[in-house]
């Protein structure tokens, strides 16, 4: 069968037809209007004759509760012009195909799941550290969906204001996760992009932010194994910094020798890379008609 995958950023579209863990043909375009956004990716599926399904992985937060007359929406986004977007809806009506939708988190870390870095966990969690923070994972071999879904990046963690004065940038909640730690924050505090902070002061607050929340999830969720990703994780110093903060802060206390030593195990990269978000999406898609 022949699925359709996108990933839906709030940045960047990639449009994607492929099979289980294939890509055949892509496609990628800014995220502009949310009419001529759908459209174009309509028009690229539309090409390529009758789907089998298609996978959404979308930036949110979203409705993903089936049975509510807003699923397959966007919600409270800060993205100028995307609240109340039915990706979903929209998309499966224009081309007449089945469709899933799931965070662009949540769809990375399937994709993680069946092909990288978390190859045979049954329950782990996935960050993307990037314009924002997000955050979703598998618990017993099953997407984390609950309430709504997770929003790991708006979790509170400690904020030493006379380090960091920093208010955040988070227009919600100013210094959650994601108000001080994302690729957002650090531009605005730092006034440079993170590709060209070389600032290591930078770079030892953003250690210290991430390590924070890592140690949050490790104690609520119990993952077997954190990936983080994302743009800012680029830094080739950043995530040695994480590890070893997350190291001191879990203090010796959890017996498991997965949380021993450098952690070098425990929390790691992607490798995926850029195609976790597509990938996973081709995987919802391949999922909604049955797959196993």
């Amino acid at each position: 069968m022949i699925y359709g995958g996108i990933e839906a950023g709030g940045t960047k579209w990639v449009c994607a037809v492929g099979g289980a863990g294939e890509i055949r043909q892509t496609v990628s375009f800014p995220t502009t209007e949310p009419d001529e956004t759908i459209a174009q990716a309509v028009g690229f599926f539309a090409a390529h004759g009758e789907l089998a399904a298609i996978g959404i992985g979308s930036f949110g937060p979203l409705d993903l509760r089936r049975g509510s007359p807003t699923w397959g929406r966007i919600t409270t986004t800060p993205k100028p012009g995307w609240s109340g977007t039915d990706v979903a809806g929209a998309v499966s009506a224009a081309l007449g195909t089945p469709v899933a939708i799931d965070t662009d988190v949540n769809a990375a870390a399937l994709a993680e799941h069946r092909w990288g870095s978390a190859m045979g966990l049954r329950t782990f969690c996935y960050v993307t550290v990037g314009t924002g923070i997000g955050g979703g994972g598998l618990v017993n071999g099953e997407l984390m969906h609950g309430l709504i879904h997770p929003e790991f990046g708006h979790m509170r963690v400690p904020h030493d204001r006379e380090r960091d004065p920093f208010d955040g940038a988070c227009p919600y909640h100013g210094d959650c996760l994601e108000g001080l730690a994302s690729g957002s924050a650090l531009l605005a505090r730092w006034g440079i992009p993170a590709e060209d902070l070389a600032d290591e002061r930078a770079w030892d607050l953003e250690a210290e932010y991430l390590a924070l929340g890592i140690a949050n999830v490790t104690s609520i969720l119990s993952p077997e194994r954190v990936v983080i990703g994302g743009g800012v994780m680029a830094r080739p110093s950043l995530l040695p910094r994480v590890r070893e903060r997350v190291g001191h802060l879990l203090a010796g206390y959890f017996s498991a020798p997965e949380l021993s030593g450098d952690l070098s195990g425990y929390i790691v990269a992607p490798a995926l890379d850029a195609r976790a978000g597509v990938l996973g999406a081709l995987e919802l898609a391949r999922l909604r008609v049955g797959g196993r």
